[in-house]
Order: C-alpha cells, then sequence, then structure tokens
C-alpha cells in the first residue's frame, strides 16, 4: 500500500512539532519522523484526501511560521526509517534510551522501546530532563502518575527505579497502544496504561510522584486536578514549556498549594519540581 508523506518545516521548532503531531494523529497520520528543520508525517493513501489538513488548527497560528510538501510514496518499512533517524541517548551516564535494533547499553538503567512516534523518545529536551529528574528521586516503593505518557519512557524509568505502583495516561489511542507494547517490552508488571485526560483521575488518589510533560497550556487547566490526587509532601514534575514561562506555571502551582523547589534547563526548555505542603 502506499503512503503520503508530508514533510513540514517549522520555525521555531519545538512544541509547535508536538501540537502538530497530536492535530495530524487525530485525522489519520499513523507515523512521524523528527527531521532537523521539522517533522515528516505518513498517512495511508486510501485515508487520505485533498482537504486533509483543512482542520490543522496550529497550520493557521502566528505564533510559528509551517510550510510544507507531500509526495506519494511505496509502503514504508518503519524499522528501516527508525534505524536512519533514532540514535541510542543516555542521560547522565546513568540512562539509555534505545530502540529494539541497537545494541544493549551498559548503563545501570536501560529502557528499550520501538519509537512508532518521534516524542518520547527522549531526544527532546523535555523528556530527558524529566529523566533527570527521575535518577534523582526516591522511588522504592511510591506511587506514580504519568500524565500525557506518550511512549511511557518516563513511566518505564518510574518502574525501574523502584516504584511499586505506576499509571500512565495518554489522550492519544495510538500513544497508548504503543506504550502497553514498550510496557511490556521493559518487563515493568506495576504499570497500567490508559486512556483518557486530567479527568480521568476523578477516582484516583495518593500518588507519590506525579510527572507531566505536556504543554503550558494544557499544564495550567489541570494543575488543579493534579493536587487532589497528590499526597502531602509528595512532588510534582512538569516540563513541556520554556523558561520564560515558569513564572505563569509557578503563579498557578503555588495558588494550589505546591511549592517550587529547582528547576533544570536544556536549550531554553525547562523541567519544574513542585512540592505540595503538607
Amino acid at each position: 500500500m502506499n503512503y503520503i508523506e508530508y514533510t513540514f518545516t517549522i520555525a521555531p521548532m519545538g512544541v509547535a512539532s508536538e501540537i502538530l503531531v497530536a492535530e495530524l494523529a487525530e485525522v489519520g497520520f499513523e507515523s512521524f519522523v523528527d527531521t532537523e528543520t521539522g517533522l515528516q508525517a505518513y498517512i495511508q493513501e486510501p485515508f487520505w484526501n485533498a482537504d486533509i489538513l483543512s482542520d490543522i488548527q496550529i497550520l493557521h497560528s502566528e505564533e510559528f511560521q509551517i510550510t510544507y510538501t507531500h509526495q506519494t510514496i511505496e509502503q514504508v518499512n518503519w524499522n528501516e526509517e527508525w534505524e536512519k533517524h533514532f540514535e541510542p541517548i543516555t542521560v547522565d551516564d546513568e540512562c539509555t534510551v534505545r530502540a529494539t535494533f541497537h545494541p544493549e547499553a551498559h548503563t545501570p538503567y536501560e529502557i528499550v522501546i520501538d519509537p512508532k512516534m518521534s516524542f518520547g523518545t527522549g531526544h527532546h529536551e523535555t523528556t530527558y530532563m524529566m529523566l533527570q529528574f527521575l535518577l534523582k528521586e526516591e522511588l522504592k516503593g511510591k506511587k506514580v502518575l504519568d500524565m500525557g505518557c506518550g511512549t511511557s519512557v518516563l513511566a518505564i524509568m518510574a518502574a525501574k527505579r523502584g516504584a511499586t505502583e505506576v499509571l500512565a495516561i495518554d489522550v492519544d489511542e495510538w500513544c497508548v497502544e504503543n506504550s502497553i507494547e514498550n510496557v511490556e517490552r521493559n518487563g515493568c508488571k506495576h504499570i497500567k496504561v490508559q486512556l483518557g485526560d486530567a479527568s480521568s483521575l476523578a477516582n484516583e488518589k495518593d500518588f507519590d510522584l506525579i510527572i507531566a510533560n505536556i504543554n503550558r497550556n494544557i499544564l495550567l487547566n489541570d494543575i488543579p486536578q493534579y493536587v487532589p490526587v497528590l499526597k502531602a509532601g509528595g512532588s510534582l514534575l512538569l516540563s513541556g514549556f520554556y523558561k520564560e514561562e515558569i513564572p505563569l506555571i509557578r503563579e498557578k502551582a503555588e495558588a494550589y498549594g505546591l511549592q517550587y523547589i529547582e528547576n533544570l534547563e536544556r536549550n531554553n526548555w525547562v523541567a519544574v519540581k513542585f512540592k505540595k505542603q503538607a
């Protein structure tokens, strides 16, 4: 079966790529590959039509400049594509994230994924920093929530660090399917993956740690739903936004009784740690 390949050029890079992926997945695009200037996206030819991008809102945003071209190509061998584009990454000499076709790593922690989508592989600055935070957290016997789990790299890391109960949630069915595969691949029996958003937390409680690597607007909207299910003294790790947006996130978090602890920075992206006051 043939595919339609779209090549997007995005400026500035970063969160725009993640938003674009989410919107394209909603209209039937099934695979994505990061490039140096943007993104390549693929949809099976029978599901394509000339107006397929008409409802993609980010293409009309004044915040980003996005141009694109498209072409018909023969069926893609995704393993070959990922072998060309996806290299293993190592975080602080402690954790390696690699694909199934890479050789075994020699770090204390190793996460093996089948990266069917481009986000959540550890290469993005936000995922990298969240892994850095998780390497420092005491997680043995803890209950952890990973919101917007993507490939569940962070949920898997939490489990490998000793968390005994991990809930991974994503709004995207493709991410949920891929997460289940990756969880099984890494032998993490204590991770539960489910489809949903922050409203899914209504019947949850007593998380020791909540991880949310999404984007600024969703975080601002969802912080009020994270706080009630976080234990007193528990930690909230947030990422998916830029350094200059910290005051906005911090103001919202502190309004709900969270205390700012610290932040990490990588290429102007940040990850921030808050703690719920006892």
